[in-house]
C-alpha cells in the first residue's frame, strides 16, 4: 500500500533525511509513486463528489474549496489510508525522515482530510495554526497527497513554498509542485513555512478538472523552546500585484479587474481582522469585570504596591548616587 516503504530500497530513510534537512526555502520534501500505484487510483476513484456542504470558509462564506475531515468513513480505500498513516511503523519512519521525533496522529483531522478546488480557487500564502484546538498539541508536519491523474503547470494550482509573502523578492516561491496523482510534499510547518498556490485558470476543454488532494496534519506534545510562539490561527498573506503592474505599463481590462480583486479581498480581510479583534476585546473586558478577576486583584494588592514601593526607593536611591 506504501511504496515509500518498500524493503528493497536500502537507507530509504537516510537518504530522505539528508533532502528533507537540505531543502529550501524550509524543510521539505517531494515523493513521487508516494503509494502504490493501483492504491492511489482506488484513492482516486472514491475520492467524494464536490459538495457545497463542505465548502465553507473561516468566514463562513460558501466558496470554491470542499473539505470533508471524516476520512475514514468515505471509503474501504480512505479507511486503508487511515489505518496507514496512524500506524507506530509510518509515524516512526516519518519521525526518522525529518528528525522530529515521538509523532502523533490527528484523529480529528482538524483542517484536514480530502480537499477539492474547483477552477477559480486559490490559496493566499499562509502559514498555518501551530496548535490543535483541542489537544493543544504542537503542530509540526504538512504530508499532501496529490490526486490528479492530469495536471499542467500553465493551469496554476501548483503548491508553491516561499520564503516571505510581505515582500516583491520575497514572494518569489523558491520551490514549486505540480499536484499530479500520487506525488507528496511533507513540509515542516513553523512561522515562516509560507505556502500557497497561484489561482486555478483551467482551458475550456478541462472545465470538468479539479484539484483533489489529502492533506494529513502531524503533531508532538512537546516542541523547542526556540521554536514555540503563542497560539495563533491561520495566517494570510494577500499576493503582491502582478510584476507587469509598474510605472509606464498601460492596464488593460484584466489588470483593472484583477487590482480590484485584490483591494476587494484585503476589505473583506480587513474586516474579518476587525471583527475578530473586537471578539478578542470583548473576552478580556468580559475577564476583567469578572469577580474571579476583581477578586484575584484585591488579593494581590500587598505584594503589588510592595513591588512599587521597592521599585520607587530603588530609583530614588540612583538619582542620589548622581
Amino acid at each position: 500500500m506504501l511504496a515509500l516503504l518498500d524493503p528493497g530500497v536500502p537507507d530509504r530513510a537516510a537518504n530522505l533525511h539528508r533532502e528533507f534537512r537540505s531543502s529550501e526555502p524550509f524543510h521539505f520534501l517531494t515523493i513521487d509513486q508516494f503509494l502504490d500505484p493501483d492504491f492511489a487510483k482506488q484513492l482516486l476513484a472514491e475520492f467524494p463528489a464536490f459538495d457545497n456542504a463542505h465548502a465553507f470558509n473561516e468566514r463562513g462564506e460558501r466558496g470554491r474549496k470542499a473539505v470533508v475531515t471524516e476520512l475514514a468513513k468515505i471509503g474501504p480505500a480512505y479507511s486503508r489510508f487511515d489505518q496507514m498513516i496512524r500506524s507506530r511503523e509510518f509515524l516512526d519512519f516519518v519521525s526518522r525522515i525529518t528528525g522530529i521525533p515521538s509523532l502523533l496522529y490527528d484523529p480529528d483531522y482538524v483542517g484536514g482530510g480530502t480537499h477539492e478546488n474547483l477552477d477559480g480557487q486559490e490559496l493566499d500564502s499562509h502559514v498555518d495554526f501551530n496548535y490543535h484546538p483541542k489537544r493543544q498539541w504542537h503542530r509540526r508536519l504538512n504530508l499532501i497527497v496529490f490526486l490528479n491523474p492530469e495536471w499542467e503547470r500553465s493551469w496554476g494550482g501548483c503548491l508553491e513554498l516561499l520564503p516571505d509573502p510581505w515582500t516583491a523578492e520575497g514572494a518569489r516561491p523558491v520551490a514549486t509542485v505540480a499536484p499530479v496523482l500520487n506525488r507528496a510534499v511533507l513540509f515542516e510547518t513553523n512561522e515562516h513555512s509560507w505556502h500557497g498556490f497561484r489561482r486555478i485558470q483551467l482551458p475550456p476543454d478541462k472545465s470538468d478538472i479539479s484539484r483533489r488532494s489529502i492533506a494529513v496534519y502531524f503533531y508532538t506534545e512537546a516542541r523547542p523552546e526556540s521554536e514555540t510562539e503563542a497560539s495563533h490561527g491561520t495566517l494570510y498573506v494577500h499576493r503582491q500585484l502582478p510584476d507587469e503592474i509598474r510605472a509606464g505599463h498601460t492596464l488593460r481590462e484584466q489588470d483593472v479587474e484583477e487590482i480590484r480583486t485584490l483591494l476587494a479581498r484585503r476589505d473583506v480581510h480587513m474586516k474579518f481582522l476587525y471583527e475578530r479583534e473586537l471578539e478578542f476585546s470583548r473576552v478580556i473586558s468580559g475577564i476583567v469585570k469578572s469577580p474571579s478577576f476583581r477578586l484575584g486583584r484585591a488579593l494581590t494588592w500587598p505584594a503589588r504596591t510592595l513591588r512599587r514601593l521597592a521599585g520607587a526607593k530603588s530609583s530614588d536611591a540612583e538619582t542620589h548616587k548622581h
